[in-house]
């Protein structure tokens, strides 16, 4: 297999969050350690990608272009932020923007203050994740405080993160947090609206809202188009290759940057292999390490795959593709 140089990608500055959302897909959370993203580390991916990543005329900022910061929260560290930003601007990275749920937004005073810096160090534009996940931590006039500003400094440059959700919060005068479930019982219409990957922290915490399978159901499918793919990859803090939205595994480390970006070699990455074969590979690996089905079923190929690599990583820790350690304990 080959690995391309990303079209457009993710960094995380951290996996440490203000929040635990029950939706997250990397796990993240107040309990993760504050390990931040090193600049050095930062400067070495961006000489490495920074040709490849395809933005919009104008650095107009979307979700599967540019650069984004991610993470965890990047506003946990507004200084590391700043200079992540004036890095990525004089590598002449195209269409960058960073995610945030808003929780630092006391004020829209000091929110335009900080978005000013940004703007100056070269940031394009912000997305503002906005849901009932992130409602039960961030009280919404801080978020109607983030948009507010943004578009002062950011001007068409902003992405609200479902604007669905932020019409209905509007619309109930929410000003301060709301457990998901009173809201999801106020607006039951509005499960059929949220945009949920059935991966991640997801399958743990809200799997009674999905339709479940047994294993055999996911049998014949693999993941090799997912694990390839050039566009919405991650970069972690630890330095790990992170393919697409696949949590948990890694196709390599910025130590071997340069090797990376060649011909990859299956046969020395026995998960990866089997998820490129048929899922079923993956299934009876988990099998020799005393995995057994989940009675209630999964609801999707990923919460199988994600449920057998947990079994696999509490008994062995031989696989260098399952990093970081640290997401399978904190995904539950």
């Amino acid at each position: 297999m080959l690995i391309k140089k990303p079209l457009s990608m993710g960094l995380f500055l951290t996996y440490k969050c203000n929040a635990e959302c029950q939706h997250c897909m990397y796990g993240c959370g107040p309990g993760w350690k504050a390990d931040w993203i090193k600049l050095s580390d930062a400067e070495k991916i961006f000489a490495s990608v920074s040709e490849s990543i395809k933005g919009l005329p104008d650095n107009r900022i979307g979700i599967n272009y540019g650069l984004h910061f991610t993470g965890g929260e990047p506003f946990l560290n507004f200084d590391l932020l700043l200079e992540l930003t004036r890095l990525a601007t004089r590598f002449n990275i195209p269409s960058l923007f960073v995610e945030t749920n808003c929780f630092w937004c006391k004020d829209e005073e000091t929110t335009e203050k900080k978005l000013l810096e940004l703007k100056k160090a070269g940031l394009h534009g912000i997305l503002i994740s906005i849901n009932p996940f992130i409602l039960e931590n961030v009280p919404f006039e801080r978020t109607e405080n983030c948009i507010r500003a943004s578009e002062r400094i950011f001007g068409v440059n902003v992405i609200v993160y479902q604007h669905y959700f932020y019409q209905i919060f509007k619309t109930l005068s929410i000003k301060t947090t709301m457990p998901a479930q009173r809201f999801f019982e106020k607006i039951p219409e509005s499960l059929y609206y949220i945009e949920l990957l059935p991966m991640g922290r997801t399958v743990y915490k809200l799997r009674h809202i999905f339709q479940k399978h047994k294993a055999e159901y996911f049998f014949g499918y693999n993941c090799r188009e997912e694990l390839f793919r050039n566009w919405h990859i991650h970069f972690d803090n630890y330095g790990n290759y992170i393919p697409g939205y696949c949590s948990g595994l890694s196709l390599g480390n910025i130590n071997n940057i340069e090797r990376l970006f060649t011909e990859f070699d299956t046969s020395k990455f026995p998960i990866i292999r089997a998820l490129c074969t048929d899922i079923k590979k993956l299934y009876e690996l988990g099998r020799k390490y005393g995995y057994d089905e989940n009675e209630e079923g999964y609801i999707s190929g990923c919460h199988l795959c994600l449920d057998i690599r947990k079994k696999i990583v509490s008994q062995t820790d031989r696989y260098f593709e399952l990093r970081p350690r640290e997401f399978y304990l904190s995904v539950t």
